[in-house]
């Protein structure tokens, strides 16, 4: 729908108020799903990103591949194995992992920011071992261990390059690679690292960009406002599964500890970055301690 300049300007006007709140205030965004592989979504994704730096935020972007890993995968002759929610990550899959994580997606990303006049700079876990990992083992419903492979979970993460990086103008794009005690390199859930990075980072919020309208109940209606009381309720009766654990799990935990409010939003959403953040209507899920 085409608006006039006055329509624009009022538009610009009414994003005053979000732009003054969240000033010198660092977002912490999950960026994956369909927003990473439609052509028109991930520039308009680029844009809102440069966008929030120019007004005076701190975004910083964790991205996750999967799509593009099951694609180089397939290639190979291999076929993506899941437990949980988990990618089952044996050696061959790690270097796959490293090769589109810490190299493809993540160099596309920083040319697409810096195409749209940003400064953005790619890292992995990997770069001063700003994340710290040991091998993840995950329960059976016995309580039994099982092992996936170079599947790790986060035991540190030090906030200093990203922090520096920000403090330069900088945007930091990073792949979530781990790195554990004797330098081997771990695959760490996207949203695991994104929601650690935002505690980390005392972030104002959490983004989680998700190929769904948000949180949804039983019967597929989106809920809007979550605690972590009704999360535990949703956990409880089977409404939240599969994918979905760990990326709520985290939001969980980011809103618990810290993290002012986290939003789970619909990436399919031309601008739903901006959406939530500068308006009231918002496009998605959000979670409050």
């Amino acid at each position: 729908m085409a608006i006039d300049a006055a329509d624009k300007a009022n538009i610009l006007a009414e994003a005053l108020p979000y732009i003054r709140q969240f000033a010198g205030k660092t977002i912490v965004i999950k960026y994956g799903g369909n927003a990473m592989t439609d052509d028109a979504l991930k520039e308009g994704f680029a844009k809102d990103v440069v966008l929030l730096k120019l007004v005076g935020m701190n975004p910083v972007v964790v991205h996750g591949g999967g799509p593009q890993i099951n694609d180089l995968l397939a290639r190979v002759g291999k076929q993506g194995e899941f437990i949980q929610g988990m990618r089952v990550t044996d050696q061959e899959t790690m270097d796959v992992v490293e090769m589109v994580l810490g190299g493809l997606v993540n160099k596309e990303i920083v040319s697409l920011i810096n195409k749209h006049g940003g400064k953005a700079v790619g890292l992995t876990g990997k770069d001063g071992h700003f994340i710290r990992a040991r091998k993840l083992f995950l329960k059976s419903d016995n309580e039994e261990e099982i092992d996936i492979g170079q599947v790790g979970e986060i035991e540190q993460i030090d906030p200093a390059l990203v922090s520096l990086l920000d403090s330069q103008d900088f945007i930091p794009v990073v792949a979530p690679i781990g790195v554990g005690a004797d330098g081997e390199a771990y695959n760490i859930n996207a949203d695991l690292v994104a929601g650690k990075l935002a505690e980390t980072l005392k972030a104002e919020k959490l983004v989680l960009m998700t190929n769904t309208p948000g949180v949804l109940d039983k019967k597929g209606q989106l809920l809007t406002g979550l605690t972590a009381q009704r999360i535990d309720e949703l956990f409880a009766d089977g409404t939240i599964s599969g994918g979905m654990l760990p990326k709520i799990s985290s939001a969980l935990d980011a809103a618990k500890n810290g993290v002012s409010a986290v939003h789970i939003i619909d990436g399919r959403v031309k601008h739903a970055l901006l959406l939530e953040i500068l308006t009231a209507a918002g496009v998605g899920t959000m979670i409050r301690a």
